[in-house]
């Protein structure tokens, strides 16, 4: 999420984009740790917008047909989303989503109309999927910073990682910059940020082993959503989803590896914790 410092390794000199990504790396950051540390309503609002966003870039990348049409009421979409599960409706999250997916699906042109529906379900999910972790009645705080702390950290290890050490490609025919040295230290690393996390910020009392294993698991999760999104874009043909963030490409371009991550720990805690997502995606 945010970071994403591994993007377009094919650059000649090491480091040569690493300021500019950073820069705005860090107003965005704190933008997302403010937003989780007031909650509520901020928090809410700051996660329709991005939803929105990456459900503007998705059906503006797939289709030209009627994209304009699709992209509004993928806004409204992910907006009542957001609305339901702040009332924590989950039913009502669900079946939303699925008439959603249908109309937009409906609007596309034959052989895109999978595209379509599929691109409100991840941008769906991804607004319903902070607000049911951050609004849990206990942990709600944590559970969205373990999923910064270790999808930062497996990003930025991943980059420093795969740059000082290289090797083989991890898959040369998605995304040319990536290797293996880089996704096994992101790996490790993030998992290891993610439990440091609970360590300093938390008090709740988990086992440390356990936790790793969660948090490793968030971390591959994490990198598989960062490929998806860059086999989308080789898909269709585009360097970047937007170019939303001057310079630097679109919101879905920042944020894929954070939107596989928090639907994989918010599903996760729903189907053990209906009540409390972020209890059931911590305590086992």
């Amino acid at each position: 999420m945010i970071l994403n410092l591994e993007k377009k390794q094919d650059a000649p000199a090491p480091f040569v984009d690493l300021w500019p990504r950073l820069i705005s790396a860090i107003i965005m950051i704190i933008a997302a740790l403010v937003t989780l540390r007031v909650g509520g309503k901020l928090f809410v609002l700051f996660w329709v917008l991005a939803a929105a966003a990456v459900s503007w870039e998705w059906q503006s990348l797939i289709c030209a047909q009627r994209a304009h049409l699709r992209s509004v009421l993928g806004v409204i979409g992910c907006a009542l989303v957001a609305w339901l599960s702040w009332r924590h409706d989950v039913k009502g999250v669900f079946i939303l989503i699925i008439l959603a997916v249908l109309t937009l699906a409906g609007l596309a042109k034959q052989g895109r109309r999978l595209w379509a529906g599929g691109g409100m379900i991840y941008a769906a999910l991804l607004v319903a999927g902070v607000c049911f972790l951050r609004l849990s009645p206990q942990h709600g705080l944590e559970g969205i910073a373990f999923l910064f702390a270790i999808v930062w950290g497996a990003d930025i290890f991943a980059y420093f990682g795969g740059r000082l050490i290289g090797g083989p490609k991890l898959w040369p025919a998605v995304s040319a910059g990536k290797t293996w040295s880089g996704s096994i230290v992101g790996l490790i690393c993030g998992a290891l940020c993610g439990l440091l996390t609970i360590w300093l910020f938390s008090e709740m009392q988990l086992e440390t082993f356990p936790t790793f294993l969660l948090g490793l698991s968030v971390a591959l999760i994490s990198q598989l959503g960062d490929l998806f999104e860059s086999a989308v874009k080789r898909t269709f043909g585009v360097k970047d989803s937007s170019q939303l963030i001057p310079g630097h490409g679109g919101v879905m371009d920042r944020l894929d590896a954070f939107i596989f991550a928090v639907i994989y720990a918010a599903l996760l805690g729903l189907v053990r914790s209906p009540r409390s997502v972020a209890d059931g995606f911590f305590f086992w």
